[in-house]
């Protein structure tokens, strides 16, 4: 017989997993939206944004926060902000696919930086890792080389993602996670617009949007941003850390399959690509499952 709380641990497995695709649907968004990844993340921001703001007044939710903390998140924005129009930008001179491989590589940029920020060791288990998705990364490099803007910009976005993932680390132990994200999507908003301010062409790009841009920006604001963030952090109520970063592991996976079906031959890459893709994915994946039985032990 089926009790209350492995219903709610079905359920809540399903809604992560659907939280996981809309997050690889992101990639797709971000070829097909014609304005540059600037313009792009400022809509962005600004539509989940709003969507958070509606959300907190209707269900009455408190965001206050004290001036320190209002300060550090809204400072974390500019980090949040970078991520993304990195990620965009790498699309935009590669695809889908090759981007979506190259962010996965967060795995390896926390294992080092995390150490540094936080002052512990480095484990032994952490270099291993590391290397295995270098030596993926080495494969991409090699095999599609006509790809390389595309590569290194998908590898800053993830080096920005895990930057601004280990300060959020710090700042979860203490604040609720939708408030965290609602100050730094609106610092986002605030430090990709004194960045417009300063460059004309990206003012007259940002307003010149066709019907379909518009319906995609709404999409990626809205259902990719605000809710599947919501969506993502109730989950965590029922479902364990370690299921919750083993599922969401597959958002390249997700991303990688959305893109065939969207793109088709233009995601078509080589060999060796996909060795290295397996590399890092595979390392990715196995992570998560060596470090709780690391724990267990």
């Amino acid at each position: 017989m089926t009790t209350p709380a492995h219903s709610a641990v079905s359920r809540n497995l399903l809604i992560l997993h659907f939280t996981v695709f809309i997050w690889g649907f992101t990639g797709i968004l971000g070829a097909l939206i014609s304005v540059g990844p600037v313009a792009m993340v400022w809509y962005r921001v600004m539509i989940a944004s709003i969507t958070l703001l509606i959300y907190f007044k209707a269900t009455k939710f408190s965001i206050r926060v004290s001036r320190k903390e209002f300060l550090q998140f809204f400072f974390t924005g500019s980090i949040v902000a970078l991520h993304w129009i990195l990620f965009f930008q790498a699309i935009k001179v590669s695809t889908v696919s090759v981007t979506l491989v190259c962010l996965s590589s967060f795995t390896l940029f926390t294992a080092i930086l995390e150490p540094i920020i936080k002052k512990t060791a480095v484990q032994l288990s952490d270099i291993f890792i590391g290397i295995v998705i270098i030596l993926g990364i080495y494969l991409i490099f090699h095999f599609e080389s006509s790809y390389t803007a595309g590569i290194i910009f998908g590898l800053s976005a993830a080096v920005a993602s895990s930057l601004f993932s280990i300060i959020n680390s710090n700042f979860a132990q203490k604040s609720d996670a939708k408030v965290i994200s609602f100050y730094e999507l609106s610092g986002a908003f605030f430090w990709i617009t004194i960045y417009r301010l300063f460059d004309q062409s990206l003012l007259s790009e940002s307003f010149n949007l066709s019907v379909p841009d518009w319906i995609y920006l709404m999409i990626l604001g809205t259902v990719c941003t605000a809710l599947a963030y919501i969506a993502g952090v109730s989950v965590m109520r029922t479902l364990s850390a370690f299921r919750v970063a083993l599922i969401s592991n597959l958002e390249p996976v997700y991303g990688i399959i959305l893109a065939f079906l969207f793109f088709g031959h233009k995601e078509t890459m080589s060999a060796g690509f996909y060795l290295g893709s397996a590399l890092i994915l595979g390392a990715v994946f196995l992570y998560p499952v060596y470090k709780k039985r690391r724990n267990k032990s």
